[in-house]
């Protein structure tokens, strides 16, 4: 999608810090983190929402949370971590592209705020 940030940074358009890229999905530190540590993954296919899933292309969604096993691994975050998946503007989705974020190295509060 042309005017998607998160397409322009898969494809390289944007500058971003990246953390781990396959063919299918990018990770990478978020701009404005709200923890110690605090990145995205995303799927390179523009799925715009988790409205937007279906049998054609949910296997993105077990992929991208082998890659955050994957990275905690890796980040040594064994004390736990927090995903997040905003869906539209009432659920906080502030990017119309399917995204997650994985924040951790601090106690985060429930309910969130």
């Amino acid at each position: 999608m042309d005017d998607c940030i998160f397409c322009k940074i898969a494809a390289g358009e944007i500058p971003s810090n990246r953390i781990y890229e396959d063919e299918r999905v990018l990770a990478f530190y978020d701009a404005a983190p709200q923890a110690p540590v605090h990145f995205l993954v995303i799927p390179k296919e523009h799925i715009g929402s988790t409205n937007e899933l279906d049998n054609s292309n949910s296997s993105i969604v077990s992929h991208i949370f082998e890659v955050i096993v994957k990275i905690a691994k890796h980040l040594d975050l064994d004390n736990g971590y927090r995903i997040v998946n905003n869906c539209g503007d009432d659920g906080g989705q502030t990017v119309g592209h399917l995204h997650f974020h994985v924040l951790a190295k601090r106690r985060l509060a429930w309910p969130p705020g």
